[in-house]
Order: C-alpha cells, then sequence, then structure tokens
C-alpha cells in the first residue's frame, strides 16, 4: 500500500523526469544519421595498426566534405559517415585515410543514401512505432474486455500508452544527452531498441495489471485502492526479478560487447528502468485516479 499512499509523490517523479527528458531533447537535438537524411557510409580497415579516432578525424576535417562521425567497428576498421560523396571525393577520401603505407586503408564497404529514401525510412519508422502503440491498446483493451467495474478496459490500455509514453521519451531524452556527449547519431538500431523499449515495458505493466484484475474479479478486497495496492505487493519481487535479469545482460553487453551496440544497450537498459518504474510506480496510480474519477462522475 505504500506506493498507492504515496502515489502523488511517484507520479509526480514521473512528470519531472518527463519533463527533464523533452527538455534534453528540444536543448540538445536528435541528431539524424544517414539512413534518415541521406549521405555516404564508408568502413576502412587497417592491415597493420590502427590511426586513433582523433587522428582520422582531424584529417577528414580537412577534407571539405562537411561533418564527419568517426565510429571504431573490430580492432582494426572504422565506420565513417558523411554528407553524399562524388566519385573523386570518394577515392579523396580513402586516399587521406593511409596515413602509414605499411598500413594503407582498405575500403571493405560503401554505402549511399539518397535524401528521399531517407525521409521515406524515417517515415516507415514512424509509422512502425505508431502501430505498435496502437497494437498495444487494441490488445489489453481486448484481454481485458470482461474487466468492467470499476475501470473499463479500455482505460487500462489508455493508461498502459500513458506509461509507454513515458518510457520511450526518457530514452530518448537520455539519448539526446548521449548524443550530445559522444557524437552519435539516430539510425535504424536506435529505432530497433524504441520498439524494444515498448515490448518489454508494457509485458511488465500487463503483469502488474492482470494481478490486478485477478484481485477484482475474486473480490478479495473491499476497496479498488486496496485492491491495486496488494496486487503490486503481490507482483512486486516478480517484476523486479524479471528486470533486473535483462537490465544485467543488457550491462553485460554494454561494458564487453562491441562499440557499435554500446548506446543500444545503453539506451535499453535506461528503457527498462523506467519501464518497471512505470509499472508499478505510475500505471497502477493512474488506474486508481481513473477509478476516483469515475466514481467522482457517477456522484
Amino acid at each position: 500500500m505504500f506506493i498507492i499512499t504515496y502515489k502523488k509523490v511517484f507520479v509526480f517523479i514521473s512528470l519531472a523526469l518527463v519533463a527533464i527528458s523533452v527538455g534534453a531533447m528540444l536543448f540538445f537535438g536528435l541528431p539524424l544519421g544517414i539512413e534518415f537524411k541521406g549521405g555516404a557510409l564508408t568502413e576502412v580497415t587497417y592491415t597493420g595498426s590502427r590511426p586513433t579516432v582523433e587522428t582520422v578525424q582531424d584529417i577528414l576535417s580537412k577534407q571539405s566534405i562537411g561533418t564527419v562521425h568517426v565510429q571504431p567497428i573490430g580492432e582494426d576498421g572504422y565506420v565513417i559517415k558523411t554528407r553524399a560523396l562524388s566519385e573523386s571525393e570518394r577515392q579523396t577520401v580513402l586516399q587521406s585515410l593511409t596515413i602509414d603505407k605499411a598500413s594503407p586503408a582498405q575500403e571493405k564497404n560503401f554505402t549511399s543514401i539518397g535524401p528521399s529514401v531517407g525521409r521515406e525510412l524515417a517515415r516507415k519508422a514512424v509509422i512502425s512505432i505508431v502501430l505498435v502503440a496502437l497494437g498495444i491498446v487494441f490488445f489489453i483493451a481486448y484481454a481485458f474486455r470482461k474487466v468492467t467495474r470499476p475501470v473499463s478496459s479500455w482505460k487500462y490500455g489508455i493508461i498502459a500508452i500513458m506509461t509507454l509514453l513515458h518510457d520511450v521519451v526518457i530514452a530518448v531524452g537520455v539519448f539526446a544527452v548521449l548524443a550530445h556527449v559522444y557524437g552519435i547519431e539516430i539510425d535504424t538500431l536506435f529505432v530497433v531498441a524504441v520498439l524494444t523499449i515498448l515490448g518489454l515495458s508494457v509485458s511488465d505493466t500487463i503483469v502488474v495489471f492482470d494481478r490486478i484484475r485477478e484481485n477484482v474479479r475474486e473480490g478479495t478486497y473491499k476497496t479498488f485502492t486496496e485492491t491495486v495496492g496488494r496486487s503490486i505487493e503481490q507482483a512486486f519481487t516478480r517484476s523486479i526479478n524479471t528486470s533486473v535479469t535483462v537490465i544485467l545482460a543488457l550491462l553485460a553487453l554494454f561494458f564487453f560487447g562491441p562499440a557499435s551496440t554500446k548506446v543500444f544497450a545503453l539506451t535499453l537498459t535506461a528503457g527498462m528502468f523506467f519501464g518497471t518504474y512505470s509499472s508499478i510506480f505510475l500505471a497502477s496510480p493512474l488506474l486508481v485516479y481513473a477509478e476516483q474519477l469515475q466514481g467522482n462522475k457517477k456522484s
């Protein structure tokens, strides 16, 4: 009952976190990768010792090709993201990357994406996220269709979406800070991370909601507020244990995985952490508020 007793505090914390995250997005911005804005991606490897990131960045900054992002890949290569390059610019860039003739840069892969393709990918990414969110609402409304009192089934779905928005906004806010600090961009892997957060978060929320539904059906407790409070206590340990297990796996991926997946792992970790928080400390209190509001309307 502790969580329900102090529900105002936990709802305020959630609102504050969302506000801070939105502020981070507005202040730092969300830089789009070449997958969404168009550009060129060049992957090079070195047969000998690989120069430092700073050295490569300094060399490319003198090539008059605009903003350049250099990302290490493996032990002997780099992925270089730039604006669209002509064939002559491409060859010039490749030649400039050979700093030591004993360790020449070899082009392993080159990809060019036009602006129209990037916009299409961005549109499809937004559509996919919206469709997943709508699918979650309809699924929860259907799964809880027999729950008509004291909170109707569709309200469970709406509250689930509110908590999902909470989780995604905070995770994106964390990404905005990381992007500013480390110079990373939004790519397709980030979209995958957002969709994964939606799935992981809603599964945790459904566990808590299902316990509330069973207790409402059995009529074990006198009031809906007490039912929600006791349901949280019953589902708390399972929810925390499941989340901690996933977070530990993600942290292992962050610390010991390849550099290309570190931001993905950290974004997922933030989403999972705040997803667990919202399932217990936000979704359930919002159900109590919905029941109280419905009761005031009837009176």
